[in-house]
Parts: C-alpha cells; structure tokens; sequence
C-alpha cells in the first residue's frame, strides 16, 4: 500500500512518518511541507535518522497523490483539509484526517467552535470519526475518516461503556483532561513554550474548549438523546500523554461491579484498550502507554456520594493522533488493524 503524508513537519506528521516507516505493508512515496519543501526528513525529524533514508520533504502536488497513493494522511491546521479532500475521495484514494474539519456531523458546529463556515458539507456528511472502539465496521467502508482531537478520545473512551449502558446521570459530567505540551504542535507560543509551560498545571479554555463538540456528539449518539458535557483541559509539564478523569453521578443500584462488567463488555475484546484495576498502579497513568497506541481505561466508586470517577489513559501523539490515524488505515485497507502497531509502551520515561 502506497501512501503520502501532507503536513509531515509537524509532531503528528512526524509520528505518522515513524509508523509507516516501521509498517510491513505500506511504502512511504511522500511526505509534504510548505516551510521545509527541498530538506530531508531527518533535519526536522531528527529520531528518523537513517530510519527514511534520504527521503526529503516535498511540495504539495494533489495530482501526483492521486496518481500514485492508496491512502493519504492529512496532517493539517484546521480548515486546511476540507478545500483537499474531495479531489483525493473522488479519485479513489483513501483518506485519514487528522486535522478537525470532518469530525462533526453538524456543519454549523463549525462556526460556533472554529469560527469558520465549513467548506464541504456534503463531504462532511460522508466522513466517520476515526474511532475504532465505537465505529469499526463504519470504518472499514469509509472513504473519508476524521481521526477525533487527543482530548476527546480520552474523554470519550472513559464515559462510553458507562453512557452505552444507561449506568450515569447524563446531565451531569464534567470532564477534566491534563495533556502534555506536544498537543500544542510543534511551533510555539507564550503558552505552549517550554520555560512557561514546564512545572505548571495549568487550565485552558475553561470556558468551553472545541473538543467537547466531539465528546457531546459521540455520547449523544451512544446514548440515544442529547448528552450535555462539561470539559476543561488543563496543560501539566509532561511532553506526551492525556488523562481525562470524567465525574459521574450514578444512584445507588450502581457499584463497582456494575461498572467492571460495562467496560469488559465494551473493552474486552478491544485490542488496544486495557482495562486497570490492579496492582502499585490502580488507575490509569499516561506514564504507562508512552509510545504506544493503548488506552488504559479504569474507574473508582465513592458510594456514600453516589459519585464515580471514569478514567482514560492515552498518549496523545499515538492513540490521540497518529497511532489511532494508522489503526484506522489498516481498517479501511482490510488489513489487521494491529499492524504496524505492535510497539510496547516506554518504560522509564
């Protein structure tokens, strides 16, 4: 299989680089960035050293994709993919977004949480959210697929089961999500710096972050009504890794029990889904998928409040991003969905 990256500079692009190079059934034919077109790719990925060769970063040419491609990943800002992906869909390649601009069903969503008009409804309409664990079998017949933000996939695969199942009180949850600074991209601001941004905890975008858009839509569907979520994101001094911990209100019919059997009953089978409940670890740390594309997902009961904690694990470049994108290939490539994917968490990091 044949496949290009567009905007390949970035951490996501970079990391969609290192999968592929490792894949045992893909060829890398291009890799595109406007601000580092002419350079190989180990000057700006320097952990790819030897790994590509003597690839080197090239112009956009969408003609030369479509002939040559099977698949290709757009790496992109948001409002960049929506004015490309038609031209690849139509001629028969098979794209995987990982930018924001075909996540949400609702075109009007966008001007309310990107501020802009969406540029392809109808394409918008086609595409399905990258994932797996809630949408596989829409996934291997998709032409288009929207790899969802690192935030709401951790959001998102903490509350599922327990959403799925009717064991919570949807008009109460309030999401909190500590990510690293690579979810910032690569190029810098005052926030995303690293002098600013080491030893902090630090909430951003309390007041509504865009990622809840993609929360609420998947819950809602899953629960068969609108679902209504609270989230506030919150940068802590790691480089990678996500923790979303969703507050839930249950009654008092509901135990720890109940919960264990919704996520076995969701999760067990998932191959990149790991249920914790044992061991000097209990909870889900992102310390513990660090390179890899798993979610550790795991929960607590405080019954004499009838409150539950939901929690999700991810890093956020792999399961969040890149990781989750090449899960996704390999489902709409009829391949098994693990290839390419098969690298154990680090440990120390």
């Amino acid at each position: 299989m044949r496949a290009a990256i567009v905007g390949a500079s970035g951490y996501t692009g970079g990391e969609v680089l290192r999968l592929l190079a490792g894949h045992p059934r893909v060829e890398i034919i291009a890799a595109t960035s406007r601000e580092y077109e002419g350079k190989p790719v180990s000057s700006i990925h320097l952990h790819l050293r030897s790994i590509l060769g003597a690839m080197k970063f090239s112009a956009l040419q969408i003609e030369s994709i479509v002939r040559d491609a099977d698949v290709v990943f757009l790496c992109t800002p948001a409002g960049v993919s929506m004015g490309m992906a038609r031209r690849f869909v139509e001629a028969g390649v098979k794209v995987v977004d990982l930018s924001p601009d075909f996540r949400l069903k609702d075109a009007s969503l966008y001007e309310t949480w990107y501020g802009f008009r969406h540029g392809d409804p109808e394409l918008l309409a086609e595409s399905v959210l990258g994932l797996p664990e809630l949408h596989r079998e829409e996934i291997r017949m998709a032409k288009l697929v929207a790899c969802p933000g690192c935030n709401s996939t951790a959001a998102i695969l903490s509350l599922a089961p327990a959403v799925k199942e009717g064991l919570i009180d949807l008009s109460h949850i309030a999401v909190d999500v500590k990510v690293g600074s690579s979810e910032a991209g690569r190029h810098a601001s005052q926030g995303t710096h690293h002098p600013e941004r080491a030893n902090v905890v630090r909430p951003y975008e309390a007041d509504g972050h865009r990622h809840v858009a993609e929360v609420e839509q998947e819950l809602s569907a899953l629960a068969g009504r609108s679902v209504r979520v609270s989230m506030v994101p919150h940068a802590v001094g790691m480089v990678r890794g996500a923790l979303a911990t969703s507050h839930v209100w249950i009654d008092g019919s509901i135990d720890e029990t109940t919960i264990w059997r919704a996520y076995a009953k969701h999760y067990g089978k998932e191959p990149f889904v790991r249920i914790v409940r044992t061991g000097p670890v209990k909870y889900p740390d992102p310390k513990y998928v660090i390179g890899s594309n798993y979610c550790d997902v795991g929960f607590a009961v405080e019954r004499p409040r009838l409150r539950a904690a939901l929690f999700a694990a991810i890093d956020n470049l792999m399961k969040g991003a890149a990781g989750q994108a090449v899960q996704c290939m390999n489902i709409m490539l009829g391949l098994d969905e693990r290839e390419g994917l098969g690298q154990a968490p680090i440990s120390p990091v």
